[in-house]
C-alpha cells in the first residue's frame, strides 16, 4: 500500500487510482473546495503525507498551484497529457493503469531549500525554450523526468523546485534522444 494519500479531482479519478494501485485516495472535488477541506489536508500530509495527482490541463494546474500553496512537503505526480487523453476527455480518470502507476512511483517533492541550478539561458542552450520544438522537447523531457508538460517559466521552477540536477536533465536529454533516434 502507498504510504501517502494520493489527492485527485473527482470520483472517477479515485475509481483509476484505486483501481491501479493500493492506495487511500481523497477527491477535491474540483476547485470548490473550502478551507475546512485543506485543514483536513493539512492533517493527513502531517500524519502520512500527500501526492497530487490533479488533471493535466489548466483547472488541475490551478489545484495543485492552490493546495502546494497551503501544504508545504507535497509529492507531485504528473501525467502527460496524451496518457489522459480519450476522446478529447482529459483527466486521470481515462489514464491506464500502468501510467497512473508510472506517475505515482515517479512522484517528486518541493525541495524546501529551492537551488537555483538552472536559469533560461541554460535551458535556452539545450533546445528547451525559444528553439524549434522546443515545447515538444519539454513535453518529452517533462515525462521522462516525471515532472509533466509545463511552459518555459514553470519549467524552469519545477526544475529547481523539484531538485533536479544537470547531470539527471542531460540523461533525460540523452534518453530523448535515443528514443527519436
Amino acid at each position: 500500500m502507498i504510504r501517502e494519500v494520493i489527492v485527485v479531482e473527482g470520483k472517477d479519478d479515485i475509481a483509476a487510482v484505486k483501481n491501479a494501485l493500493d492506495a487511500e485516495v481523497i477527491a477535491t472535488g474540483g476547485y470548490g473546495y473550502d478551507d475546512k477541506f485543506i485543514q483536513n489536508l493539512k492533517n493527513i500530509a502531517k500524519r502520512r503525507g500527500i501526492i497530487i495527482l490533479t488533471d493535466p490541463d489548466y483547472a488541475g494546474e490551478r489545484i495543485r498551484r492552490d493546495i502546494s500553496k497551503n501544504i508545504k512537503g507535497c509529492k507531485h505526480a504528473f501525467l502527460p497529457q496524451d496518457k489522459a487523453l480519450v476522446d478529447g476527455d482529459i483527466g486521470v480518470e481515462n489514464a491506464t493503469k500502468e501510467d497512473i502507476v508510472g506517475a505515482i512511483y515517479n512522484a517528486r517533492p518541493t525541495i524546501v531549500d529551492r537551488k537555483e541550478e538552472f536559469s533560461s539561458m541554460d535551458l535556452i542552450g539545450l533546445g528547451l525554450i525559444g528553439g524549434f520544438n522546443s515545447r515538444r522537447k519539454r513535453e518529452r523531457i517533462g515525462d521522462i523526468l516525471g515532472i509533466g508538460y509545463a511552459n518555459s517559466k514553470q519549467f524552469l521552477n519545477r526544475l529547481n523546485n523539484f531538485g533536479i540536477d544537470r547531470e539527471e536533465l542531460i540523461q533525460a536529454l540523452n534518453r530523448m534522444e535515443d528514443l527519436n533516434g
